[in-house]
């Protein structure tokens, strides 16, 4: 059992990193399909909410890619009973219909959560692990990482994020 209940969290803990991402985000991200290969740069607009009184982060983003535009939906939390973060993510153009759930944990800049996916035709599941850096109030990055079945990284996408101010 965790030794930190919700209230304290949404007050001091994990829960209150999550809220501080709450509002609208314009942002640039770059997309690599090959290691080290910039396949494309392009904006990203982000909105951030917390749904069911503060548990969860639901992150609604739009962009394009090559041209043409794409839209995705994360939802991130914090299990305290286990200890872990959690998220799922689906997008119009990364992940096809297939929901990519991840777990992982808290970090000194925010979190990072992995999880696995694969496709017909390829017998070992590659890994996918997505990293939310919190600069400051007004600025976070999400970038994600394919990890092959051999265990090596490279780097996928990387949004960096400034907030819209009202």
């Amino acid at each position: 059992m965790s030794t930190i209940n919700f209230e304290t969290s949404k007050q001091s803990g994990p829960h209150l990193r999550l809220a501080g991402l709450v509002g609208s985000w314009d942002g640039q991200t770059r997309t690599w399909f090959e290691k080290d290969v910039l396949a494309d740069e392009s904006p990203m607009r982000g909105r951030m909410n917390l749904i069911m009184d503060g548990r969860f982060l639901s992150y609604e983003y739009v962009g394009r890619i090559n041209g043409k535009p794409f839209e995705g939906k994360m939802l991130w939390g914090y299990d305290l009973q286990n200890a872990k973060c959690q998220c799922s993510w689906v997008d119009t153009f990364h992940m096809g219909t297939g929901i990519l759930q991840s777990t992982g944990h808290e970090t000194s800049f925010g979190f990072s959560v992995t999880g696995q996916y694969g496709w017909p035709g390829v017998a070992e599941l590659w890994g996918w692990r997505t990293e939310l850096e919190i600069i400051n109030s007004d600025q976070f990055i999400i970038r994600a990482f394919n990890i092959s079945p051999q265990g090596e990284e490279a780097k996928a996408t990387e949004t960096i994020y400034h907030r819209i101010k009202s």
